[in-house]
């Protein structure tokens, strides 16, 4: 039995002998391999640490590009700022200009507003041929009161009005800047048509006072009126 089990013990002392120096082979043999493997030369390192700087030169300067690119965007954002609010002030000089040339009369304007008649009342001979007849006064109270509810462009009888316009009565006609029309008087104003119609409508108003004096008011809807400049004045 001693024989028996010493002669295992041998065998089994064999068999780790062979797998301890088959696993040390196989160790030793991987550990001269990787040295090899994983080795660089030294130009490879001189290449590599040469990259690194390059890629880290690179970073600083897309770090300052974008600096600079975020300064330069702000100040377009300014710039256009600016110049939208530029805009804006020549867009509104550039509409004062037309209302102002307008105004003056120095240009043509178009659209929908009123006709007012004035006609002189009829009268028997025994009574003041006066009291029944346009005068300065009636046409002045119909343009002041146009001009107050907003009319933007007024003619009496095609005469465009300017800032400087004067009316006054010679005999039988009402001179206008210098020129007579005789009656009835047609006074064209450009405007809203509901607001000037109120105006004119409102009770003891314009309307009420020129029918009380004895002339003949009528007024009409207009959906188109075309006013020339001024006559003698520059469209520019």
């Amino acid at each position: 039995m001693k024989g028996k089990k010493k002669g295992k013990y041998v065998v089994f002392s064999l068999v780790f002998l062979v797998f301890g120096f088959i696993i040390a082979f196989s160790y030793s043999q991987s550990s001269k391999e990787d040295p090899i493997s994983h080795k660089i030369t030294d130009r490879q390192y001189v290449m590599q640490n040469n990259l690194r700087k390059q890629i880290i030169v690179a970073q600083d300067k897309n770090r300052k590009l974008q600096k600079d690119l975020f300064k330069k965007q702000e100040s377009v954002r300014k710039y256009e700022k600016d110049l939208s609010n530029e805009e804006e002030m020549f867009s509104g000089l550039a509409e004062d200009a037309e209302k102002y040339r307008m105004f003056l009369g120095k240009m043509k304007v178009k659209g929908s507003g009123v006709e007012i008649s004035l006609e002189d009342g009829e009268y028997n001979q025994s009574e003041d041929a006066n009291n029944y007849i346009v005068h300065e006064h009636h046409v002045f109270k119909v343009v002041n009161e146009l001009y107050i509810a907003g009319a933007s462009a007024i003619s009496i009888n095609g005469q465009r009005l300017n800032h400087n316009s004067y009316i006054y009565c010679n005999g039988p006609v009402i001179t206008v800047d210098g020129n007579p029309y005789p009656a009835p008087f047609k006074i064209v104003a450009i405007g809203d048509v509901n607001t000037l119609i109120s105006a004119l409508n409102i009770t003891g108003g314009v309307r009420d006072q020129i029918v009380n004096d004895n002339i003949i008011f009528s007024i009409e809807k207009k959906k188109q009126i075309i006013l020339e400049p001024v006559l003698g004045e520059s469209s520019s």
